[in-house]
């Protein structure tokens, strides 16, 4: 029996649990990787991001080739479309069992919501697989059993959870067979055409670098440094955390690592507080799906009236003269 790995934004090796998991089964796996544009583009997906998944997307081809495992692309126009082409995949390749992380936006969890349904009724079996925060979504939850809804509480229980469970990482896993040849997808697709020039590098080995050349260099001035536009205080880990490229647990062990071996502790506990964050957010995402469908976080606050701008408005700018020390607009 063929196992089948469908990558989505999880576009690495290490610290892969749907990956690992497939390989753990010691029978031959695929991988898959379906271009969406028209969804992409729904979405508000620039070229620059575009350029940066399918750019990294190849680049996991070739590091899943060295493992015997070839990635396949596949082109649906919506997500929607992406639950036919992958039953015509599972069908044509003998795939028994597909494996996935889970995705917390609405669109995408009716996807997959979707792709479940059609599955099971081939006889194929669906292993969903929470890995895209450190504390897998909905494990922090009050003494009650509720989502928080405000940080300062999550945090503290998210803290305490890291320290009670101690998360590790999955390695790459072995190979399961041969090295394969390579797959790539060429070009990008033409609703797309036209991207800025590349501004990161490409690959797990180049996130990877930008992770400990950060936290050598600026991790423990983090704090102090983090608002000032002039200074590379930031990590610039942004582009790889939201593709998937490194994920959270990878992030937030190594800041601990580099904690114990002496580094500045406030800095880096800052720097730690913003992967809590990330997984306040995306918790939020997954237990109120409405604030991805243009709609308030709190729904009270939808029926209040706001004013538009006009006269009043216009004549309160022009009777307020810029001050000299102030930041321009374009700083901002």
């Amino acid at each position: 029996m063929t196992q089948l790995v469908w990558f989505r934004n999880d576009l690495r090796v290490a610290d892969n649990a749907a990956l690992t998991a497939a390989c753990k089964q010691q029978q031959p796996v695929q991988a898959c990787f379906i271009v969406t544009p028209a969804q992409w583009q729904e979405h508000d997906w620039s070229p620059a991001r575009v350029q940066f998944v399918l750019d990294h997307a190849n680049a996991l081809s070739e590091e899943l080739a060295k493992l015997g495992i070839p990635l396949s692309f596949m082109t649906a126009t919506t997500f929607a479309d992406s639950v036919e082409k992958l039953e015509k995949f599972c069908r044509r390749e003998s795939i028994r069992h597909v494996h996935f992380n889970e995705e917390y936006g609405v669109n995408e969890r009716r996807r997959d919501k979707a792709v479940k349904h059609t599955l099971d009724d081939i006889g194929v079996a669906v292993n969903k697989y929470r890995d895209q925060t450190v504390a897998p979504v909905g494990t922090i939850l009050t003494q009650q059993g509720e989502p928080y809804s405000v940080f300062t509480p999550f945090s503290r229980r998210w803290r305490s959870w890291v320290d009670e469970a101690q998360p590790t990482l999955f390695p790459i896993p072995k190979p399961v067979g041969e090295p394969v040849k390579p797959l790539y997808y060429e070009g990008l697709p033409k609703c797309f055409d036209n991207p800025p020039p590349r501004l990161v590098e490409t690959g797990e080995d180049a996130a990877h670098r930008q992770l400990e050349q950060f936290l050598d260099d600026h991790g423990g001035d983090y704090k102090d440094l983090r608002d000032l536009p002039s200074v590379d205080g930031t990590s610039l880990l942004s582009p790889y955390l939201a593709n998937g490229v490194l994920s959270g647990k990878q992030c937030l062990i190594a800041a601990r690592q580099q904690q114990g071996m002496g580094g500045n502790q406030e800095g880096l506990a800052t720097w730690t507080n913003e992967i809590a964050w990330r997984d306040f957010y995306i918790n939020i995402l997954y237990h109120y799906p409405r604030i991805s469908m243009h709609r308030a976080f709190k729904p009270e606050t939808e029926a209040l009236q706001w004013n538009t701008p006009g006269e009043n408005f216009e004549a309160g700018n022009r009777a307020t003269p810029a001050s000299p020390l102030s930041t321009p607009p374009c700083a901002n």
